[in-house]
């Protein structure tokens, strides 16, 4: 093993040691598996058991896996591991707090493609595990059109009809709207579904009696903690926060160790 001069110094490979992980603040876990494969690649040997599992809730202090063998390789994926761990889990508590919020409207909270290059499919996992639900993975997935297609295309109708000729009937489409006269236009036409876009909670009341549930309404941009329940009262189906990925703060976790054996 090389790569981190301090560990290699310090841990001879006779040296065993006993570690913990822990939560320093409360939260939701998310990414505690992908925390066991770091320890994993570098030693596939270590006792490892995990104490809170993806998808708990946790309290500060709480031990949430419990790690055995070499010291040496549990000090050198120490930080990488909780790099992991800490965000997935700041993920995950962001949703599952934004989730309790809307509690009892309809409303449900997803995430969006605001995501850490790379690490997209496990921040979208993370905000399953927080119990939102996720939206589109890719450009792949579905059309959705934004206000800079719109400008492209010249109106929101050219918009869509250009997808249309383009895409087949099994592609979901959306679109993205950032007044009520773009709506309206929209409905001569509707689509799947309809972005609500930075519209005040007064403004999502009145598209959803539009739309009058010939699309799925999602609302989208502006929503933070304080007004993530008005929104969800204006009767939308989704709320959509990039907040939840782009901006989350991780969750405070570490490793300690417990006790020093001989090899």
């Amino acid at each position: 093993m090389a790569g981190d001069l301090t560990s290699d110094a310090i841990a001879g490979p006779g040296d065993h040691a006993d570690a913990v992980i822990v939560a320093r603040k409360p939260g939701r876990i998310a990414g505690i598996e992908v925390a066991v494969a770091v320890f994993r690649r570098l030693d596939a040997s270590l006792t490892i058991t995990i104490d809170a599992p993806d998808g708990s809730d946790v309290q500060a202090g709480q031990t949430l896996a419990r790690i055995g063998g070499a010291a040496r390789p549990i000090l050198v994926a120490e930080r990488t591991a909780l790099n992991f761990l800490g965000r997935l889990c700041g993920i995950a508590t962001a949703t599952r707090d934004m989730v309790a919020a809307v509690r009892g409207t309809k409303a449900a909270i997803v995430c969006t493609r605001k995501t850490t290059p790379g690490l997209r499919a496990l921040e979208k996992f993370a905000v399953r595990a927080g119990g939102g639900s996720n939206h589109r993975f890719g450009l792949d997935d579905a059309v959705l059109v934004k206000d800079n297609h719109i400008a492209v295309a010249g109106s929101v109708r050219e918009a869509v009809a250009r997808v249309r000729r383009h895409v087949g009937h099994l592609v979901k489409v959306e679109v993205e709207v950032d007044t009520l006269a773009q709506l309206e236009e929209l409905l001569l036409d509707p689509v799947d579904a309809v972005l609500l876009d930075n519209m005040t909670p007064e403004d999502l009341r009145r598209a959803v009696a539009m739309v009058g549930g010939r699309m799925i309404t999602e609302a989208s941009g502006g929503v933070t903690a304080k007004n993530v329940r008005a929104v969800a009262e204006s009767g939308v189906d989704l709320i959509s926060l990039g907040a939840l990925t782009h901006s989350v703060s991780a969750l405070d976790v570490g490793l300690d160790f417990s006790t020093r054996r001989a090899g």
